[in-house]
């Protein structure tokens, strides 16, 4: 492992992260790429992100919102992505920067890119040039609808990419079709990637040599459908948006109580007989009597329970379901979601230290190992850099960094 310990090693420092000593080289931008760079980042690798000079990565210009100083505002999209990164810049369009990526290249274990395919050939920088430098490098490779097929060289969008891949026909009141309120094709890709990359390194223990891992937009919400694509490739439905309902389960989905909206989740037969006994259904109604006969009538039965919910207070009903064992919950705004307890007590808020906004707080990573108290494998996170940031102490490292081998000759 270049630039630092090997992973044996490292796991060995609790607050080092599972991927410590692993040097990640980010050429993307957006989102997709930067997703699955920033969770390598928060395992514990060392992640340089390359930017344009004097513009960087195009997510530092969308907003609002925008935080900081009126002539050098901060995006918040962008603090979402790149926590636990240093910033360099270079224009690979030059022979400078495309030698600058060679000798990060040359030091390093991964190199992600989310460019249109071809891109990176077309600069000198493909993967064979890649593995010329450094053969022990994994690269990752995100694009919009795969690297090849009749359509691969399209730019991909998250929005492009969940109407084409069929989630937005899923979602939504029934014929609306809509996006996720959150770019999840981007981040599926990245988190996609991100496995791909540590099961590539994996894989380079026992072969020594680096592999080439790619990932779409399509693949990665195609391949997210679950029961949605089986009910379309087996049973010969074609799935539509049934708003809140679950097209499979009932009663599963949001109800209305008097003073906010609940959601009740109904999932086998023993829950629904124990669920109709608390709110005064019989269970043994003909048009309840089977999870099969209460999706055919799931609305005849949303209006039973609406109907009995309207006696009793929402957070009275709540707590009533959790004693009885029936999985209930409420629907919170984003910030309740980040002022919550247990979502603090999991991790998954944490306050980094910005070099321009001072102390902020970003929603933090989904994994914990073992018994660690915080989320992620490190116990100290970095801030999303600004621009150019880290540009000289990482040409400094290279200086005093030796290559794993000499680089080749195009």
């Amino acid at each position: 492992m270049s630039g630092g310990l090997p992973l044996s090693e490292a796991q060995d420092a609790p607050s080092a992260g599972p991927l410590a000593g692993c040097v990640v080289v980010d050429l993307s931008r957006a989102l997709a790429g930067p997703h699955a760079g920033m969770l390598l980042g928060d395992l514990g690798a060392r992640v340089i992100k390359v930017e344009v000079p004097g513009r960087g990565d195009d997510s530092r210009h969308w907003g609002p919102p925008f935080m900081g100083p009126a002539d050098d505002p901060i995006s918040t999209y962008f603090l979402s992505c790149n926590r636990n990164k240093e910033s360099v810049t270079a224009d690979l369009k030059t022979d400078d920067g495309r030698r600058f990526v060679e000798e990060l290249a040359a030091r390093a274990d991964v190199l992600i890119e989310n460019f249109r395919p071809g891109t990176l050939d077309r600069l000198g920088l493909g993967v064979e040039r890649l593995h010329q430098v450094n053969p022990s490098l994994v690269v990752l490779s995100i694009s919009g609808f795969g690297p090849d097929g009749p359509e691969g060289q399209r730019a991909g969008f998250d929005q492009i990419a969940q109407g084409e891949a069929g989630l937005m026909s899923v979602t939504g009141p029934p014929g609306e079709p809509t996006k996720v309120g959150v770019p999840i094709a981007d981040l599926l890709a990245g988190l996609h990637g991100a496995l791909g990359v540590v099961a590539a390194i994996a894989e380079r223990h026992h072969t020594g040599r680096g592999q080439v891992v790619r990932t779409s937009l399509l693949a990665s919400v195609a391949a997210t459908l679950a029961f949605q694509g089986t009910r379309a490739t087996v049973a010969g439905e074609v799935p539509t948006g049934e708003g809140n309902a679950h097209p499979a389960i009932a009663p599963y989905g949001s109800f209305a109580a008097p003073d906010a909206t609940i959601q009740i989740a109904v999932g086998s037969q023993s829950s629904w007989r124990t669920f109709a006994g608390l709110v005064g259904i019989d269970p043994d109604d003909p048009r309840y009597v089977t999870n099969r006969e209460r999706v055919r009538h799931r609305g005849e039965l949303t209006a039973d329970i609406e109907t009995r919910l309207a006696a009793r207070p929402a957070a009275e009903w709540l707590k009533r379901l959790a004693d009885a064992g029936i999985p209930a919950g409420r629907v919170r705004t984003v910030d309740e979601v980040f002022e919550w307890e247990q979502t603090r007590s999991q991790g998954l808020v944490v306050t980094v230290h910005h070099p321009v906004l001072g102390p902020v707080e970003l929603p933090g990573p989904a994994l914990r190992f073992g018994d660690l108290p915080y989320a992620g494998g490190r116990d100290h996170h970095q801030p999303p850099p600004t621009l150019g940031q880290h540009d000289e102490s990482v040409r400094a490292w290279i200086d005093a960094t030796p290559p794993r081998t000499a680089p080749g000759t195009p």
